[in-house]
């Protein structure tokens, strides 16, 4: 079975063909039969295509802006050239999508009927930056692979069963009823994490108590008891909850209509500071960047201290949250950029929690640790480090789309 996966960004487009038996899944993560990925702000006169095959490597500028002429581009490097793994584009048997945004109407992956793209098309408001593309990438695949079958993996699908005390928000009630709650993101990583921790711990999910922390540019935090998201850090978009790259994260309200009154901001003006220009890059005056911020550190750059430690103080308050909500831990899990690579963010995380009999190993933990335990042997509660495989997740649902229909 050949499964594509679509990753649509606003300024990219990652992709992968998976190969799969058809009788069951692997257990580890399977090296895709070829990858490609476009990045559009490279220039603003081109998108650039690189992709890896079984070795090979291309790298193109794609002068088509479209999303269509350029995904039609990408996948004729499945066909032809030194990147072609397959002979002909029918030999696909299923494509599968990420889509960010997919309301109260999906808790789960879902085959994509016009119903579907009108519902994702519907979210759009709510999602501005990725529902479109993401749309745009189905109808892309429409028109150059015909009816083959699709799927939808919804980023909030993983969140659909907080309890009402999480997803309402204290405003009139009348809001909720037309669509303003927490829904949540990242859950496609969430929950990927969440079965694998099982894994590497070797017990049952559905008797875990996780907090998984995902933390890249954009991030958020997922409670998860017996394999149910309880709880999570964003809400009703993206930008609530933790300090990002360059997001605010939660801050109080009132701040918003201040900067309304006092200094005339609209709500474009709000969405660019909020959305663009806070979080480290806004604190520090530098970057965006975890790596750019640790190493002005080194140099003795305050600011780009003061940033660090305020990013620090919000990741601990809100696992602490989390921690409430579940009333006890297995494990602390930390994936995505920030937590597979920045050892000092998880070192200064974890402090906040040796009351709970929390004790970090340190040299594991700065040792680049990847799919590992770096908890002390002694540790009342184990910490994680997983590569989060978001795409791989995808396959998994097309996969079980094809080979287990009920």
């Amino acid at each position: 079975m050949k499964v594509l996966v679509l990753n649509a960004g606003s300024s990219s487009q990652k992709s992968c063909l998976y190969q799969l038996a058809e009788a069951r899944l692997p257990m580890q993560p399977p090296q895709p039969l070829w990858q490609a990925h476009i990045d559009w702000t490279v220039d603003p006169e081109f998108g650039l295509l690189k992709v890896n095959s079984k070795g090979k490597k291309l790298e193109a500028k794609l002068e088509n802006q479209s999303r269509h002429g350029s995904v039609v581009q990408m996948l004729n490097t499945l066909v032809v050239g030194e990147t072609k793994v397959l002979d002909q584009l029918s030999e696909i048997d299923i494509v599968g999508h990420r889509v960010v945004h997919g309301g109260t109407e999906y808790s789960q992956a879902t085959r994509v009927t016009p119903a579907v793209k009108a519902a994702i098309a519907r979210l759009s408001p709510l999602a501005p930056a990725h529902n479109p593309a993401n749309l745009e990438g189905i109808e892309a695949i429409e028109q150059i692979l015909g009816d083959v079958p699709q799927v939808a993996v919804f980023d909030t699908a993983f969140h659909s069963q907080m309890p009402l005390s999480a997803a309402v928000y204290p405003i009139p009630y009348k809001w909720f009823d037309q669509g303003i709650r927490r829904y949540g993101f990242h859950g496609i990583s969430h929950e990927y994490c969440a079965q694998r921790a099982a894994q590497l711990l070797g017990k049952p999910l559905d008797q875990l108590k996780l907090i998984t922390c995902h933390l890249g540019n954009g991030c958020s935090l997922a409670a998860i008891q017996h394999g149910v998201s309880v709880d999570t850090t964003m809400g009703f978009t993206p930008l609530e909850g933790l300090m990002m790259g360059s997001r605010s994260g939660s801050i109080d309200p009132a701040i918003l209509i201040y900067l309304m009154r006092s200094h005339q901001f609209d709500a474009d003006q709000l969405d660019t500071l909020l959305n663009k220009q806070s979080g480290l890059k806004g604190l520090s005056g530098l970057s965006a960047d975890m790596r750019t911020i640790l190493d002005a550190m080194q140099t003795g750059n305050t600011q780009a201290q003061m940033a660090f430690d305020v990013y620090i103080h919000r990741l601990r308050a809100s696992i602490g949250s989390m921690l409430a909500t579940l009333g006890g831990l297995d494990a602390l899990v930390f994936t995505a950029g920030v937590g597979e690579n920045a050892a000092a963010v998880r070192e200064e995380a974890c402090k906040g929690f040796e009351f709970l009999g929390l004790r970090l190993d340190l040299e594991k933990n700065a040792s680049s640790p990847v799919e590992q335990d770096i908890a002390a042997t002694d540790s009342a509660v184990r910490v994680l480090v997983i590569h989060t495989e978001e795409d791989w997740a995808i396959a998994q649902h097309c996969w079980r789309m094809i080979s287990q229909p009920s």
